[in-house]
């Protein structure tokens, strides 16, 4: 195996050398000190006991820190082969049922493999996913699942140098971290714009959160919509209402309100999430306006729900057992030090027509 050489430099002191040990890639103590023209001692002291280190020497070994990406292990101490048997995943949120089937999927895959999951809730928020990341690379999970492609750079040099096998899921991007099973929002959208015009749709208005993958789904949903000639789409003028993730149904209900305030003769709403396009049934059904005939409503996901909505909910179903199931997979292979022959898989997505549209 080839080891990654790396060049930095920290004040005066040049660093030329590899990284990690055993082959793993990981960044270990070891190179903090080179990186920081210092003894491997005197690194550990500044990282666990700052005080006993001069402000200069403390301020070197930070700068190395933060250069390299590295992280301590607090198992430091065990085996360099042993496993934790443990596997970290984030996600947004866990009050948001979408992301529910995927969890489950995952578990039952990992357990059937011997391991357990640890499941952290990283928000919308990139600081709050960088705060979790560094608490879970520092126990050296044997993997580590991700929500999406969307981190700071700071997280992604982390997670490089752990040299811990990731997984990205519910996105696609032909540049993961590591491995990915995800899909194409933009595509997605496009395919309910797609839907809704062969339906005789041509007055079109979004519902959507404003997290960056209901975005990614708006941007493709405008851009066939503008390419087929709907109203306003053109100008890329698409009325829409946005609401904070994670989204509600109440938010739907305001959402429809808001739209027909502006556009009272909309003909059909694609929303980010079945919750909301929930809100907008039960909206429309206080409006007296007839969904499924006079107003076509789309939504994203496929709950447990949205057959027995009414009338039921025509909705892009994402197979989040599938993502789950293949997160593991790769998760399990790799920490056994197999090699992955796919690193990116697109599952795809399908529209379920019900008579909501």
């Amino acid at each position: 195996m080839t080891r990654e050489s790396t060049t930095a430099k920290i004040g005066n002191t040049a660093y030329h050398g590899r990284r990690g040990r055993r082959g793993t890639g990981s960044v270990i103590l070891a190179d903090v000190a080179k990186l920081a023209g210092v003894a491997a001692i005197t690194a550990s002291r500044a990282l666990n006991s700052p005080d006993r280190v001069s402000p200069d020497t403390l301020k070197r070994v930070r700068a190395a820190v933060a250069r390299s990406g590295y992280v301590p292990n607090l198992m430091a101490g065990g085996l360099a082969s042993s496993k934790s048997r443990l596997v970290a995943a984030l996600v947004p949120t866990i009050s948001g049922p979408v992301f529910l089937e995927t969890i489950q999927a995952l578990t039952e895959a990992l357990e059937d493999s011997g391991y357990q999951l640890m499941l952290g809730q990283s928000g919308y928020i990139e600081s709050r996913e960088d705060a979790l990341l560094d608490a879970i690379i520092g126990r050296r999970p044997d993997g580590i699942v991700l929500t999406g492609i969307m981190h700071s750079a700071a997280g992604r040099r982390r997670l490089l140098a752990s040299g811990i096998p990731v997984v990205e899921t519910w996105d696609l991007t032909p540049t993961p971290i590591d491995m990915l099973v995800g899909f194409s929002h933009e595509r997605a959208g496009a395919a309910v714009a797609e839907f809704l015009h062969a339906c005789g749709r041509r007055k079109l208005a979004i519902v959507t959160g404003d997290d960056h993958r209901a975005g990614l789904r708006r941007k493709g949903f405008v851009e066939a919509a503008a390419r087929l000639g709907s109203r306003g789409a053109r100008n890329r003028e698409m009325p829409t209402c946005f609401t904070p993730a994670p989204t509600t149904l109440g938010s739907g209900r305001i959402g429809l309100a808001t739209l027909l305030r502006q556009h009272p003769d909309l003909d059909a709403v694609f929303c980010s999430s079945d919750a909301l396009a929930l809100g907008v049934i039960i909206e429309a059904h206080a409006r007296r306006i007839a969904v499924g005939k006079r107003l076509a409503v789309v939504g994203f996901g496929d709950l447990g729900f949205a057959r027995d909505t009414h009338p039921a909910l025509t909705t892009v179903r994402i197979d989040g057992t599938a993502i789950g199931q293949l997160a593991a997979r790769l998760i399990v292979t790799r920490a056994a030090g197999g090699a992955v022959a796919q690193r990116i898989i697109d599952i795809g997505f399908s529209i379920v027509e019900r008579a909501s549209a």
